[in-house]
């Protein structure tokens, strides 16, 4: 029996990746991020442990511990405005001054290079979780209408080019003008300032072309419709197949009462 560990942030990513790896047979070491992760993972792990969000060393220590093999890093992360307010480690103090850019995904790569140098194989949750990624196609009753196909495209390039920077991964807009953009806010918090600047917005959310797909993935679920709802916007586009989608059946249904449209595209300056 193999040995996978879970670095696991907030939300529900990390008990679907770990109920998953226990189905095939999998031990299960998981190492929490103290105040991030729900307690209730306990129930699914073989072996739990909990660091600080900047204790590399102890990371280092406590998988090399438990003999784990492969990595995923799945689950939200509340990032401090500074790495000092997270008490870190000499281990990730080194680390942080060697970072030319400390922008998510330079400085997880960093951490995931770190884990190799060690002897572990950092992998991607979806080796294991495939079937949560988004969907190609429209996936709502309602479809984008014309013009808000246009938006989509245009938004689609602002948002790769922000992409390209390590800024966000989502960009809201209206009638070809950028209302917002993400940046260490989060998606849920872009969205709803955008609606003090526009209704009937449409929303992007897309992969970086930057972006290391073993980690961070784009991801929506049903707060991200219920932010929509409270800022009137109408479209939501995710990058098919390279995002993640939670409770697809429930958001869905969310969004058609709301009269939202949601779709799934691979690149829509394609089509």
């Amino acid at each position: 029996m193999g040995t996978v560990g879970i670095v696991a942030g907030g939300g529900q990513f990390p008990r679907l990746v770990a109920e998953e790896l226990r189905k095939r047979a999998l031990k299960v070491v998981i190492i929490g991020l103290r105040g991030q992760t729900d307690q209730r993972l306990l129930e699914c792990a073989d072996v739990y442990e909990e660091i600080g969000l900047a204790q590399l060393g102890k990371l280092l220590r406590l998988l090399k511990r438990h003999r784990v093999e492969e990595v995923i890093f799945a689950g939200k992360v509340k990032k401090p405005s500074s790495l000092w307010q997270a008490r870190p480690d000499l281990s990730a103090i080194k680390l942080w001054h060697k970072l030319r850019s400390r922008n998510d995904d330079q400085l997880l790569r960093a951490v995931a290079s770190e884990l190799e140098n060690q002897g572990f194989k950092v992998v991607s949750p979806t080796r294991y979780l495939d079937s949560i990624l988004t969907p190609q196609g429209v996936l709502t009753k309602r479809a984008p209408t014309q013009d808000e196909w246009e938006d989509i495209r245009f938004g689609w390039e602002i948002a790769k080019a922000v992409g390209n920077l390590d800024i966000g991964q989502c960009v809201v807009v209206k009638e070809r003008i950028v209302v917002a953009v993400e940046a260490m806010e989060g998606t849920d918090a872009t969205i709803l300032r955008a609606g003090t600047l526009a209704r009937d917005t449409v929303v992007i959310k897309i992969c970086k072309p930057i972006q290391d797909r073993r980690f961070d993935l784009p991801s929506v679920g049903k707060g991200t419709i219920a932010s929509m709802i409270k800022a009137q916007a109408k479209v939501l586009c995710i990058e098919a197949k390279q995002s993640l989608f939670f409770d697809q059946k429930e958001a869905i249904k969310q969004a058609d009462q709301a009269g939202i449209a949601i779709v799934g595209v691979c690149d829509p300056l394609e089509g």
